[in-house]
């Protein structure tokens, strides 16, 4: 049986968090560096393309992101889409305790880290930063990019890491 809310703002938190993921996402790491070397990242599935002419993407951190000053600051940022190994990485960017950059080889774009095994990356500039409720709506203007059409992406759906099966 479908659950249902009433028609107002006031939804139960935990039937909008289950509603919402529903909708299979792909997995990414957003990372940006300071001007003074100090590099930043966090995981996020609020991801999407924009537009091709300009090249824009977008994302949705939480408003209390701790990578978000530095991104801020900075003005540039990378998209990492994760593929099926991935996983361990997503993991490593959603904890504080630890270097969230170790034991990955990452490359420098100009300033930017960039997963080096990425099923595909973005390096972008700041384009616009919108309000969007507990979260923000970051629009990033793409300047480079690469892509390994041979990886298999990562999933996420219901809560849980998926992979794509095509029967």
């Amino acid at each position: 049986m479908i659950s249902t809310a009433p028609n107002n703002d006031a939804f139960d938190p935990r039937l909008l968090r289950d509603a919402f993921g529903c909708f299979a996402t792909g997995v990414t790491i957003v990372t940006s560096q300071s001007p003074g070397g100090e590099r930043v990242g966090l995981t996020a599935n609020s991801f999407t393309s924009v537009s091709l002419d300009p090249p824009l993407l977008l994302f949705c951190p939480a408003t209390g992101a701790s990578a978000l000053p530095v991104l801020r600051q900075s003005g540039r940022f990378a998209i990492n889409i994760l593929d099926l190994d991935g996983q361990v990485v997503a993991d490593r960017f959603t904890r504080k305790d630890i270097d969230r950059f170790g034991e990955h080889d990452w490359q420098d774009w100009d300033g930017v880290p960039v997963l080096a095994s990425a099923k595909a990356a973005f390096a972008c500039t700041l384009h616009a930063d919108h309000d969007g409720g507990d979260h923000r709506i970051i629009v990033g203007r793409v300047t480079r990019l690469a892509l390994d059409k041979a990886r298999e992406p990562l999933l996420y759906l219901h809560g849980r890491y998926r992979r794509v099966h095509v029967g």
